[in-house]
């Protein structure tokens, strides 16, 4: 696991934005495909799975439920 991705969750992050989520689907397509960039032939595959991963991304952390803490704030 890269040790530079940030936890969106609480307590360390008190509001997730959509751009949060975003950059953290793309880091992990990034490091997933080991491309930075796709080449033209591979934009639409790379794109729709960045789409992908950050709609799951929302939705977990939508419905995680953490002991003693509320929902995570999304902006």
């Amino acid at each position: 696991m890269c040790r530079s991705i940030k936890t969106l969750r609480e307590p360390y992050v008190p509001v997730v934005t959509e751009e949060d989520i975003r950059a953290a689907a793309l880091q992990y397509v990034r490091k997933i495909s080991g491309f930075r960039t796709p080449a033209a032939h591979n934009a639409e595959a790379f794109d729709a799975a960045v789409d992908a991963v950050a709609a799951a991304t929302a939705t977990l952390l939508d419905q995680l439920v953490v002991r003693g803490q509320a929902p995570t704030a999304r902006a």
